[in-house]
């Protein structure tokens, strides 16, 4: 399956969910971000090493540095390899100068090593078709409303979410439960919704 890289093209406060902060990361030489709803902690943890920062005291993510670099173990590159009920999961492509081993880990903290090792993260196509958003001049078409576009007249203009057709108290139903259920891929786009609709 090919990987298609990806880079960290936003980290901004959640509109929706108290201490939590939406990372937005954008497809190389393309148009297309993925959207992750991430804890404080670890969006500190990439706000940090991004920002070049250094806390006095070695943040968890560091620790595991020192502790991987101490026994020459490297990570090579993080893979998102699957979403299941709005779920990221992501894996460490690690090597000790002598076998390559697949570490799985929560999406928000290997993205928090890979800034640390300097190391790529990749995602599979269908991830994106799934959960991807296409940036088109100065909006957003959620990818699973363009699936096919060219064959299907009736496609829904660029912004319109499939929640476009739901009321603003519905739409705050299903946030609710979509956070409860921990479906936060899911309570993004309800978000992102609700978002334009304000703005407009």
């Amino acid at each position: 399956m090919k990987k298609i890289k990806l880079d960290i093209v936003g980290l901004s406060y959640s509109q929706t969910q108290s201490g939590a902060y939406a990372l937005v990361m954008g497809e190389v030489n393309g148009r297309r971000r993925l959207p992750i709803i991430i804890g404080g902690f670890e969006a500190q943890a990439i706000a940090i090493e991004i920002e070049k920062m250094t806390p006095t005291r070695p943040l968890t993510h560091d620790l595991f540095k020192s502790f991987a670099l101490a026994f020459n173990i490297q990570i090579q590159e993080v893979i998102i390899y699957n979403l299941v009920d709005g779920i990221f999961y992501a894996k460490l492509i690690c090597f000790d100068g002598k076998k390559s081993l697949e570490v799985d880990a929560r999406t928000s903290d290997a993205i928090a090593l890979a800034v640390r090792f300097n190391c790529p993260i990749y995602t599979y196509e269908f991830i994106l078709s799934q959960a991807g958003i296409l940036i088109e001049g100065n909006e957003f078409v959620f990818l699973e409303n363009v699936e096919g576009k060219e064959d299907s007249p009736n496609v829904s203009s660029p912004g319109v979410s499939s929640y476009a057709s739901l009321s603003d108290d519905e739409l705050r139903v299903q946030l609710k439960a979509a956070l409860e259920e921990e479906a936060y891929e899911k309570a993004a786009k309800i978000r992102d919704e609700l978002s334009r609709r304000k703005a407009s």
